[in-house]
């Protein structure tokens, strides 16, 4: 890929398919960059392969498609240019769609009641006076904001208690085809100072459940509960035990079964490798989990429960895959659906018929349709994007740590013999994993003429929780190991320059990648972004600082030292390009100024690269433009450092008689998303 390639980049969101299991629908989203927004249309793919996808929506961001269980409509979410999104009906037999609902800050995802009359979803509810809710007041002129609790903001959302996501029921228009006559209002069926996600209805349409975190202690543990409520807003109550954390309820039947963490300890807390897996909830409201969750964990780019023939079906990581697997409900063993070197993102079931979305090293997601038997192939939106020949294969490797545990990953060259210079790049988490999908940024970097080395050393997910928990308490050891020696077995390989290596990383791996370069000259220059620097200052400044560094690092000030990035940095003498966004609340923004100040006051080769209203997402679902503007500054700085044939010293930096924003150093694909960019030290 080349940084402009991201305009080409399609990506199917989580299917619907009909009643009758003869068609799905998939919103494909794609980055534009000329209005600098994500567009999204509504495709329609019959599950037998009889005809190819077409788009059945021409909206300018449409996603989250849901059939009616009578097949009648088609509810989806629509954003128009700079808008938030809003619920929207369209009938399966022809007409218009029709905008149903007008909430300020935006409608989630609608689900159908069983009567496919009604729907309901969860939208955010804004504090009168907040959020542009009174016209003409500036934000910056509201009242200011009381704190009293430790969840008090949220990385990609802002502050929350003055917007709680709250649960409506809408109920759909007597008749349809009067647009002038006035739309049913949505009624709020919950309220309360607490979030409400993930609702769906009862068989029966009787009641709702939803996520929710209600109990005494909900501001000082992670313990998240099901609540059922009716749809006039009586009878709330809890129905699981408060002691895991749940998420996507589903019904089988009068049966309710949840994705959880089942057990998160006598403090609520202890998150670190917990594994989520489907379960029961049993009559007291204990957690009954339906796979061992020391050994499964459910992918989180698998949104969703969905029950069918007595089963379960649910994405489980495994060594960098994720499998689709088919978990029935009576405790039997499950069967895999979707296996091998893919990752699942989404499915969906109907009629007979399991459609998957279905991730690889060459495509970011395509539909499949499962039946007993088969599986059958029904779209190619990567299409566009492989026909560029810019789209490299990954070559799976193993290698052994000091200690002899065996390290996965992969190696992705450029075409020709080489030797390339090398980039290590290190994945966030810690509890992730590198895996079988189309991966921009690899991508982008080979085609720059970079070999890309990537493993998923101790601390990973997708290898079962021990493999997990390996470094609590003691990050920047065993992960380190694994990750040196998975690049040291790497460069064995002749067609790898084992003489010119840089090393990049972000979150996590931005924290993993500040340590090594504190503790190795090996590297030509390196990437640290959006990262972990000091777990002092993270307690105060991060939305997880309150939780996430004591049970990862522990609480002992000389082992917390030990373990810091930034306790490190004065040994730092590696070229260094400093990323970060200005509204990252995840990795607050001054972890990474901090690293930059201790470099440049020593005069280490280093910039600080700011992109101003992202968050902690930004290089995942950042504008476009500045996703594009980021590429082309890493591009630069590889080839300032690590030159290629592709990526010449010199072709990103800007002329002299150009303007003084180029002068500043922004590449000329990049000036127009504008980040700040700051020099230290010289290039000698």
């Amino acid at each position: 890929m080349r940084p402009t390639d991201l305009a080409l980049l399609r990506t199917p969101g989580v299917p619907t398919v009909s009643p009758d299991g003869r068609m799905a629908v998939v919103s494909v989203t794609r980055p534009d960059l000329g209005s600098d927004e994500y567009r999204g249309q509504l495709w329609a793919v019959p599950a037998d392969g009889s005809a190819p996808a077409r788009p059945v929506t021409s909206g300018h961001r449409d996603t989250a498609p849901a059939f009616s269980p009578d097949g009648r409509w088609l509810a989806f979410l629509s954003a128009e240019p700079g808008g938030r999104p809003q619920i929207w009906l369209l009938p399966t037999a022809g007409g218009e769609p029709r905008r149903l609902t007008d909430h300020h800050l935006g409608a989630g995802a609608p689900v159908w009641a069983p009567d496919s009359r009604r729907l309901a979803y969860v939208a955010r509810v804004p504090e009168h006076g907040r959020y542009g809710t009174v016209a003409g007041v500036d934000p910056a002129a509201e009242p200011p904001r009381l704190i009293t609790t430790l969840q008090y903001r949220l990385d990609g959302v802002g502050f929350l208690a003055d917007r709680r996501s709250q649960v409506f029921v809408l109920d759909l228009p007597a008749d349809f085809t009067d647009d002038t006559a006035p739309l049913p209002e949505p009624v709020q069926v919950t309220t309360g100072d607490a979030d409400c996600e993930d609702v769906t209805w009862r068989p029966d349409g009787a009641e709702l459940a939803f996520v929710s975190a209600r109990h005494p202690r909900a501001d000082r543990d992670l313990v998240r509960d099901v609540h059922v409520i009716a749809p006039d807003g009586s009878g709330l109550r809890r129905v699981t035990d408060s002691r895991g954390d749940c998420s996507l309820p589903a019904w089988a039947g009068g049966e309710l079964v949840v994705t959880a963490v089942p057990d998160l300890g006598p403090e609520g807390l202890d998150f670190v490798a917990r594994q989520a897996v489907p379960c029961r909830v049993g009559s007291g409201g204990e957690l009954v989990p339906l796979l061992d969750p020391e050994e499964h964990q459910r992918g989180d780019e698998t949104p969703a429960t969905v029950v069918t023939d007595g089963a379960v079906l649910v994405g489980v990581e495994r060594r960098g895959s994720v499998e689709l697997l088919s978990v029935p409900l009576d405790g039997s063993a499950p069967t895999a659906l979707v296996d091998g070197p893919f990752t699942v993102r989404g499915f969906a079931a109907g009629g007979g018929v399991v459609v998957a979305v279905v991730a690889h090293d060459r495509s970011a997601g395509e539909l499949v349709a499962l039946t007993p038997g088969r599986r059958r192939l029904l779209t190619s939106f990567g299409r566009a994007l492989g026909e560029t020949g810019r789209v490299h294969r990954m070559q799976e490797r193993t290698a052994a740590a000091p200690d002899g545990h065996p390290v996965h990953g992969w190696v992705t060259t450029p075409p020709g013999p080489g030797p390339h210079p090398v980039l290590l790049t290190i994945h966030g988490g810690p509890f992730a994993q590198y895996g079988w999908t189309l991966f921009d940024e690899t991508q982008t970097y080979v085609s720059a003429g970079y070999a890309v080395v990537q493993c998923n050393p101790r601390g990973s997910s997708g290898y079962g929780a021990a493999h997990g928990r390996a470094i609590e308490g003691a990050w920047g050891g065993l992960d380190a190991d694994d990750v040196l020696a998975f690049l040291d077995a790497a460069l064995e390989d002749p067609a790898l320059d084992a003489e010119r290596v840089g090393v990049m990383g972000g979150s996590y791996g931005g924290y993993l990648t500040a340590l090594l370069i504190g503790r190795t000259t090996r590297f030509a220059a390196a990437v640290v972004e959006r990262a972990f620097t000091d777990p002092v200052s993270f307690v105060g400044s991060s939305d997880i600082g309150w939780y996430f560094p004591d049970r990862y690092l522990g609480t002992d000030p000389a082992r917390i030292g030990a373990q810091s990035a930034l306790a490190a940095a004065h040994g730092i003498t590696t070229p260094t390009l400093v990323i970060h966004s200005e509204e990252d609340w995840r990795t607050p923004v001054e972890q990474g100024a901090r690293l930059y100040v201790e470099l440049k006051r020593r005069d280490v080769p280093s910039e600080l690269l700011l992109f101003p209203g992202e968050g902690h997402e930004l290089s995942r679902s950042g504008r476009p433009r500045h996703r594009l503007a980021r590429f082309e500054h890493v591009l630069r700085w590889w080839a300032r450092w690590l030159p290629t044939t592709e990526n010449p010293a010199g072709v990103h930096e800007p002329a002299p008689a150009e303007s003084s924003a180029a002068a500043d150093g922004h590449p000329p694909a990049a000036r127009a998303a504008q980040p700040l960019t700051v020099r230290a030290g010289r290039a000698g």
